[in-house]
């Protein structure tokens, strides 16, 4: 049979005395799931430099920078969701209750609808004053409002993707959910392309226009979910899109998981905007070159957060057929695939910081270059602690343990990172680096309480429900 896994795998896991077919397994799907992430950072990245060529192009790029930091909580809503949905899905298909997998998912599908609504409504009704709030002057205000309106209108669209592709990978697909997104992902280039620039004889929208192409995108996609789940693709699932009773007690459950997966990127945010402005009182380019780490950051990362989101598939597949042991096999086979990923990346931005950094156009000799390049290296060094950490965090999603993930990053980010930024920064006046040094360190603390937590195995509660 065709597989992924690479040639170097079965030497690997036997050294490490894992289980070569778990790990095979593993590798085979958590790789969709990060070409999936890749597509969409690209695709953000193809739309601003769209922007970029607009006649109106500082304003037009200052408003899709504010109505980013909005988006985000468009993602905090769902992804607590779909981390429930994965949960539950998982724990079923390992049960091999295939009825309780469409269930669970109709159910969710539900919650989606509602979510999705309350975020419409609030979003149409104070995107205005939510730009004005951050800062925005009444150019880039009306532009982030135009842009962010349609996105929120019909953010039904975005949710039922990421909860569809979120079920597929709970029951071990996660190949339909990258071809999907692969067409979705060039329909999107080429329309934004069209309606940003008024090419190929469509309407010059501008910044709107992205919005537009991105939301066609979107419920194309979904059109091709729903049409090829029902030709039996997957075997017993079903992507029903009809309006059904809610299951008040499934619907309790779903949220008692998944709350605390986002409040855990909540907290994220917290301690990132801490950071920032522990920065901007070291120095405004401190701040500049924190922004463009985070770009080297969300692209390192995504290899690791794929792999941590199949641990957790499979961990709840495990799980739901009462195979602790093969849970436990799992999580060994995803810290070792992890780290040994995320640890080759770290060490290629530490020794390519320089050239990295030249790619934004920034000279390396400036101020801003070199914060740059010390801001990445930091980063480089943490990267293996960021290995662990989220094949750990994977595991405990996928257990349906989010208070423990929640748990663990609050004393992590709160409790650890921001104090230590600032007594490394202030108090022993390193300054920049010691704010940033703070965040590999106190990824290596939640290393270590993940790793108590996985040893304490509370998280390891067999059966098909949670």
């Amino acid at each position: 049979a065709f597989t992924l896994a690479p040639p170097m795998s079965a030497s690997l896991s036997s050294f490490v005395g894992v289980d070569r077919m778990i790990f095979r397994r593993l590798f085979d799907l958590a790789m969709p799931i990060v070409g999936l992430n890749l597509m969409g950072v690209i695709t953000l990245a193809v739309d601003t430099a769209m922007c970029g060529r607009l006649m109106n192009a500082e304003a037009a790029l200052t408003a899709l920078g504010f109505a980013t930091q909005l988006l985000f909580l468009l993602m905090v809503a769902i992804i607590g969701l779909t981390v429930g949905t994965v949960a539950f899905v998982a724990r079923a298909w390992g049960a091999r209750e295939v009825d309780r997998v469409n269930h669970v998912l109709q159910q969710s599908t539900q919650l989606t609808y509602i979510l999705s609504t309350v975020v419409a409504v609030l979003g149409i009704a104070f995107a205005g004053n939510a730009m004005e709030l951050l800062g925005a002057e009444a150019e880039v205000r009306d532009l982030g409002v135009r842009y962010l309106r349609p996105l929120f209108g019909l953010t039904v669209f975005l949710y039922l993707n990421m909860l569809f592709a979120a079920a597929l990978r709970a029951v071990g697909n996660t190949i339909l959910p990258f071809l999907i997104a692969l067409v979705s992902n060039l329909l999107n280039i080429v329309l934004n392309y069209g309606l940003i620039l008024g090419r190929l004889g469509l309407p010059q929208l501008g910044v709107e226009g992205a919005a537009w192409g991105t939301v066609i995108s979107q419920a194309v996609a979904v059109a091709m979910m729903v049409g090829i789940l029902s030709r039996d693709v997957v075997p017993g699932v079903r992507a029903r899109l009809g309006i059904v009773r809610l299951d008040m007690p499934l619907a309790k459950d779903l949220v008692r998981i998944g709350v605390p997966a986002a409040l855990d990127m909540v907290v994220l945010n917290i301690a990132f905007l801490a950071i920032i402005g522990m920065l901007a009182r070291v120095a405004q380019v401190a701040v500049a070159a924190h922004g463009i780490g985070l770009r080297i950051q969300s692209l390192a990362f995504v290899p690791g957060l794929g792999v941590g989101q199949a641990i957790g598939a499979m961990v709840g597949n495990a799980l739901g057929a009462s195979k602790e042991p093969e849970a436990r096999q799992v999580v060994r086979s995803g810290i070792i695939l992890s780290t040994a990923i995320m640890s080759s990346i770290g060490l290629s931005i530490i020794v390519g910081a320089v050239p990295i950094v030249s790619l934004f156009d920034v000279d390396p000799t400036t101020e801003l270059g070199r914060y740059s390049i010390l801001w990445i290296r930091v980063l480089g060094w943490g990267m293996p602690f960021v290995g662990v950490q989220v094949a750990l965090m994977g595991m405990l999603r996928g257990s349906g343990a989010t208070n423990t993930s929640l748990l663990i990053n609050v004393i992590g980010s709160i409790f650890i990172q921001v104090p230590l930024s600032w007594f490394l920064g202030f108090v022993l006046d390193w300054g920049a680096l010691g704010i940033w040094v703070a965040l590999p360190l106190s990824f290596g603390l939640r290393m270590c309480l993940s790793i108590a937590a996985y040893r304490h195995g509370g998280w390891a509660q067999s059966g098909a429900t949670i």
